[in-house]
Formats: C-alpha cells, sequence, structure tokens
C-alpha cells in the first residue's frame, strides 16, 4: 500500500482522528492519549501503531514515558493531493459556469432578435388574450 493510502486508511478511524487532532495541541504521552477513551491501554497502542506506520506519528527512542508527536510531512503529501483535486474540480466548476454564462447570453439575444423580451413562445400565452 503507498503512502497516501496508508495515511487515509489510518485517519478512517474516529479515535485515531481524534487523536491526531489532540496532537495537533501538543506532544503527548502514551497515557495522556489513552485519558479520554474507554479502551485498554493496549488497544490505544494498536492505534498509535497504525498512525505510526502511516507516517502521521513518531515517538522517539529512549526510557518510558516518551512524547508522540505529530509529522507534519504527512500532512503536505495530503494537501498535495487534495490540492491537486480541488483545482481540478474548481476548473470543471469554471468551464461549466462559462458554459452555462454563453448559453443564457445566447438565449437573452435570440429573445430580443424575435421581439420578444424573455418569453420563448408568446403565442397563446394566457397573459395575451
Amino acid at each position: 500500500m503507498d503512502s497516501l493510502s496508508r495515511i487515509f486508511a489510518a485517519l478512517a478511524d474516529p479515535t485515531r482522528r481524534d487523536m491526531i487532532a489532540r496532537l495537533s495541541e501538543g506532544d503527548a504521552t502514551v497515557g495522556q492519549l489513552a485519558e479520554p477513551y474507554r479502551m485498554t491501554l493496549q488497544a490505544v497502542y494498536k492505534h498509535l501503531r497504525v498512525l505510526e506506520d502511516a507516517g502521521l506519528v513518531s515517538r522517539p527512542r529512549g526510557p518510558q514515558p516518551r512524547s508522540v508527536r505529530l509529522e507534519v510531512h504527512a500532512f503536505d503529501l495530503m494537501d498535495t493531493w487534495i490540492e491537486l483535486h480541488r483545482d481540478r474540480a474548481e476548473q470543471r466548476y469554471r468551464r461549466l459556469d462559462a458554459v452555462i454564462a454563453e448559453m443564457r447570453r445566447d438565449e437573452h439575444g435570440q429573445d430580443h432578435k424575435n421581439g420578444h423580451r424573455g418569453r420563448h413562445d408568446a403565442a397563446g400565452h394566457p397573459d395575451d388574450a
């Protein structure tokens, strides 16, 4: 699995997203990260392992307690991917907006050429009686 897929897979879990949100405020020990959750410390370590494998967090080697820290470069990878697709979608919408505007200009010009003001088919219209 590529890096981006591991990142998105790791963030698919709400507990892991919450851990990332908490770590965005600052480094924390595993015990501090575990405090708000109703799960075993072993389960917290499993979540951290997934986040580590995805490159989202790191824990320096050394004696316990070790702080867990957020790895910003993983977010750069996500940002690049998201912005690429956001730009493509925005370009597509801008092209669609241009087509719609052109259609409206054509429709408006056609109405004036036929002597009508905003009405496609005046004949038989109830207001004409």
